[in-house]
């Protein structure tokens, strides 16, 4: 059942709608009511509606709510995607439109990253490397081509950026690939450019959703404005207390610049929470009134008042992280709370170790929320890398990937001859290799090698025909010469056997895929099982991440540590005049929380070897006191606060001994 302001957000069509959703309001919900009330009320074609969501994985949760409203296949004809899915869907069909050959390839992060240690400056240190790649990406976010990100260039280091941004799109465009950031750009030039591409999109697509609208970047919001047209037949779904990607490009900016680009923008405010307890979301509401507001909103809710927030000052952080662990050990036991129910939110992922040993102390089992992935690891990368060329030797990315892993002396220089060479006559980088005309035309030693690489794909995709994938990792593993190259460039004997065993256990996921069915000649259709099992399920477990990680989840006990001036807010958000963004971030964490929210920070950290006294954050003072139990005001809730202490000893000497 929706309520008034809902229905009135599902049920508004005659102009552009701006939808401010507050933390847990139900915003899901009316996104996909309103695509039913399309489908079913204004006789809208299912293939005619975009909704665009952030993450993969609410796409299809939002697909599948959606298929409950309506059924199945109905849901399957929408376009519901991220901004990036559906660049790449609009670039695969209008690859021509947009420069590009039909199987061009999208480069990952690290794809991209290796382009740019070689076009910077010899002995680029890694920290520089990573500055440049997100000075270019920042540029690309903001909409701009190479020579307006050189005019707008205003440090050394953002010149020097803007001055690799022309050669690394000459070095793509040889590649016949595209990075992320040209997911949206490319087609967003398309659009701009065109105006018989641009109103055939429109007419593709009349009616488009925006989740998560606040983190929207500028070209991401040219993007939507082109697609839209002067109709402007959109709904966006935000909340401006919840913008908290500005290192990442989202403009809180382009709430305020709908209602310029479309005068007769409507607004709905959503203001019923239906998560949090009422001195929580009293506490959050005072808490982001300290920030300056285009459309001010007041959450509210009926559920009960809840127990007071927790305020723990700490000797250091290893006391900090002992407390939370008993505390969230004594949840477990009294309120028969599921590790599940309890998470750890923190500023930056520098503050998980201590945490870590606390609660593997305290026997509190949990789950690291943005830890390298099993996928993300490069030796797994570089075999997938094969595997993908095996599969499609179209692939260019995966080309580009594996050439030279292991080192087999073919230049950046050689690559991207070769790569304009492929252009020239319409194929793929594997393919020009395949011909002597093209080798003819390198020098000598990289086309011998460029040869051999060839005639491995050659081997080994005839060696695929008679194995699964599971033997096919080994195989690599070894004509490839990988395994050497890892033995002997790993740094040491334990680290060497742990990246081998990566390279087993990649090769046991693909056996346990065929097991349940999956077949072992299919290595495309096995690899995109694979893509998804990033997702894994973590389980029963205390869930650990930083505030950013938490924004859209939701659990019934939060613990936000480190709520010290110089952590949160941050100090480079405090000299860069940022305090609002941090508020926002403290504001997305309190929301979190169904019943109890405990906040603490530690009173000395150690920093560059010298102990620094801290001071609680400026945000703890900003909370309505009536709604804060501060240690030792309350006798009561200090002797609670003392028998969790205590466990908490307990607990780390029976650890000890059973350790011994």
């Amino acid at each position: 059942m929706l309520n008034p302001q809902q229905l009135a957000a599902v049920e508004y069509c005659d102009s552009p709608l701006l939808v401010l959703a507050g933390a847990g309001s139900g915003k899901t919900s009316v996104i996909t009511h309103k695509i039913a009330y399309l489908v079913g009320r204004k006789h809208l074609a299912p293939a005619h509606i975009a909704a665009i969501t952030f993450t993969n994985k609410a796409a299809r949760e939002m697909r599948e709510r959606v298929g409950r409203l309506l059924d199945a296949e109905v849901a399957q004809a929408l376009t519901i995607s991220t901004f990036h899915a559906l660049g790449l869907k609009f670039l695969q069909i209008e690859h021509e439109r947009a420069g590009l050959r039909p199987g061009f390839s999208v480069l990952d992060a690290d794809d991209s990253g290796a382009i740019i240690k070689d076009l910077a400056p010899k002995g680029a240190k890694p920290d520089v490397l990573r500055d440049l790649q997100h000075l270019l990406g920042r540029a690309k976010n903001a909409g701009l081509t190479p020579a307006e990100a050189q005019a707008a260039a205003g440090s050394g280091r953002e010149r020097e950026a803007a001055e690799i941004f022309q050669a690394y799109q000459q070095r793509l465009l040889a590649f016949n690939a595209v990075d992320f950031d040209d997911l949206i750009g490319l087609p967003l030039r398309t659009l701009e450019a065109d105006a018989a591409c641009r109103a055939s999109w429109q007419g593709r697509l009349r009616y488009l959703l925006v989740d998560e609208y606040q983190d929207t970047n500028d070209a991401q919001y040219r993007l939507l404005r082109a697609l839209a047209g002067e109709r402007g037949a959109l709904t966006c779904v935000g909340d401006d207390d919840q913008s908290i990607y500005a290192w990442r490009g989202a403009n809180p900016g382009n709430i305020e610049q709908l209602g310029r680009d479309w005068p007769n923008l409507r607004v709905v405010k959503l203001e019923q929470n239906y998560r949090c307890g009422r001195r929580i979301l009293r506490a959050a509401n005072t808490l982001i009134a300290n920030n300056a507001h285009l459309h001010p909103k007041k959450l509210w809710s009926e559920h009960a008042e809840g127990a007071p927030i927790r305020v723990l000052e700490c000797q250091d952080s290893a006391h900090e992280a002992e407390r939370v662990a008993a505390i969230a050990a004594t949840l477990a036991e009294k309120h028969r709370a599921r590790w599940h129910d309890i998470a750890i939110l923190y500023r930056g992922n520098f503050q998980a170790r201590p945490l870590e040993k606390a609660l593997r102390l305290a026997r509190v089992p949990y789950h690291l929320t943005g830890a390298l992935s099993f996928l993300d690891r490069a030796e797994v990368k570089d075999i997938l890398g094969y595997l993908r060329l095996l599969t499609n030797s179209g692939d260019d990315a995966a080309f580009l990937r594996v050439v030279n892993m292991p080192k087999r002396e073919i230049g950046a220089t050689t690559l991207e001859r070769l790569g304009q060479l492929a252009q020239a006559r319409g194929s793929s980088l594997l393919e020009a290799t395949r011909s002597d005309s093209v080798l003819r035309q390198l020098p000598p030693r990289a086309a011998a090698a460029l040869a051999a690489f060839a005639q491995l794909i050659d081997e080994l995709r005839s060696s695929s025909l008679h194995q699964g994938a599971a033997d096919l990792v080994d195989g690599i593993a070894q004509r490839s010469g990988y395994a050497a190259h890892i033995a002997a460039n790993s740094g040491d004997v334990v680290k060497s056997a742990r990246r081998l065993a990566n390279l087993r256990e990649l090769a046991d996921w693909f056996r346990a895929m065929q097991g349940r069915g999956g077949s072992a000649g299919d290595l495309a259709a096995q690899l995109a099982l694979l893509s998804h099992a990033d997702q894994d399920d973590p389980g029963d477990a205390v869930r650990m991440m930083t505030l950013h990680a938490a924004k859209g989840l939701e659990f019934r006990f939060v613990f936000i540590v480190g709520c010290a001036e110089g952590v949160l807010p941050h100090d480079g958000a405090i000299d860069e005049g940022r305090v609002e963004e941090e508020r926002r971030l403290m504001y997305v964490g309190l929301t979190r929380a169904k019943e109890l929210v405990t906040l603490s920070w530690p009173a000395k950290t150690r920093r560059w070897g010298e102990v620094q006294r801290n001071q609680p954050s400026r945000f703890l003072l900003e909370l309505p006191r009536a709604d804060l139990h501060w240690q030792g005001e309350d006798a009561q809730a200090d002797q609670e606060t003392r028998q969790e202490s205590a466990q908490a000893h307990l607990a780390k000497i029976k650890a000890m001994l059973a350790d011994g």
